[in-house]
């Protein structure tokens, strides 16, 4: 895991020349703004007769695991593509978080194919995983035993000693960290305070559990008025009807003075577009990260650029997949594919 370094005389020469922009006492160099990670969720890990899905999720590990070894599609400009810094993992990790004789294993099944720390799983990188919707209750309310919320606070406790993240809330769940100048913040399920007085589905699992509150303290107090770039991740989009859209406003409200170059989440689909409540400006870029089975974003940002495009599997013609069922016959040959590349320049200071 690296950002493109300087020798530290020529990084110090760079400095008193003028930084890009800085918060809080943070500084950086311009030449060390180059920086590569990923994306995904939902892998949704199961048990007992449907662990198919695990295997998949799998297969995209390995592939996630020797992306250098392959370049950049021509329409984003080609070339190589870096060493991944880390992977997001938006939630969803598990597909039933409280449930007899499943959760434990489905987690276990998550924390030995993504890990931790890039050495303690399948997974040669980094993983910064939040909770979604299937992932289930606060600690304390789960009814079976095991808590997924219980597992993810050890971990950025385990993050936050090891300096991979700078910010966690009081709670344990939501945290940011700094990559290459750019200020990231994980905000699992959705980021709002608590459900909206007019939605009432299935809490206790829904409750954002203050994640708006710590966003915006985040914000206030690692990017203040600097303008450096801010990313930020949930596992819900603006097209989950049980986040209500009065949420999104706010959200837009809390974000609005801020350099945010995009916005990650997954739970909905696929794709890539922009997004404002009605009647503002400017929209956020949007990026909905599909499921780890599928496929996963691979994301570039330099200086003052930014590329991204999604990595999936090409689906198997259905005569292919019927030979590969055939006495004798090999399985049809997994192939990868290019789709939603985007593409886009911003500010890295006021």
């Amino acid at each position: 895991m690296s950002v493109r370094r300087l020798p530290g005389f020529m990084f110090a020469l760079i400095a008193l020349a003028g930084s890009l922009c800085s918060s809080a006492g943070f500084a950086v160099a311009a030449e060390e703004n180059t920086i590569t990670f990923i994306v995904t969720s939902d892998s949704h890990y199961k048990s007992h007769k449907d662990i198919e899905m695990n295997d998949r999720n799998k297969l995209t590990i390995e592939r996630m695991n020797v992306i250098q070894s392959q370049t950049w599609p021509e329409k984003l400009g080609g070339g190589a593509i870096g060493k991944p810094l880390g992977v997001l993992a938006l939630g969803d990790l598990v597909d039933d978080g409280d449930k007899p004789n499943a959760t434990e294993f489905q987690w276990k099944q998550f924390a030995s194919q993504f890990g931790l720390d890039g050495t303690d799983g399948l997974l040669k990188y980094p993983v910064y995983e939040g909770w979604g919707n299937h992932d289930g209750p606060p600690v304390g309310k789960e009814r079976f035993g095991f808590s997924v919320q219980a597992q993810l606070k050890a971990r950025n406790i385990e993050r936050k000693k090891t300096g991979r993240i700078s910010n966690v809330s009081e709670n344990g769940l939501h945290y940011s960290w700094d990559w290459g100048g750019i200020h990231f913040v994980q905000t699992n399920i959705y980021p709002a305070d608590k459900q909206h007085v007019k939605i009432r589905y299935s809490l206790p699992w829904h409750d954002p559990q203050g994640a708006l509150t710590f966003l915006k303290e985040d914000l206030k107090a690692s990017v203040g008025d600097s303008g450096r770039p801010v990313i930020i991740m949930s596992h819900c989009g603006v097209d989950t009807d049980w986040w209500h859209p009065e949420d999104w406003a706010a959200l837009y409200t809390a974000l609005k003075p801020y350099n945010v170059i995009t916005y990650f989440y997954g739970h909905s689909g696929t794709g890539v577009r922009k997004w404002a409540p009605e009647g503002e400006q400017p929209p956020l870029d949007v990026v909905n990260t599909g499921q780890t089975a599928k496929g996963f974003f691979v994301v570039e940002i330099s200086e003052n650029k930014m590329r991204l495009a999604y990595q999936t599997k090409k689906p198997v013609k259905l005569e292919e997949a019927d030979k590969a069922g055939e006495p004798g016959k090999a399985a049809a040959p997994l192939e990868w594919e290019w789709k939603y590349p985007l593409q886009k320049t911003f500010k890295r200071c006021k």
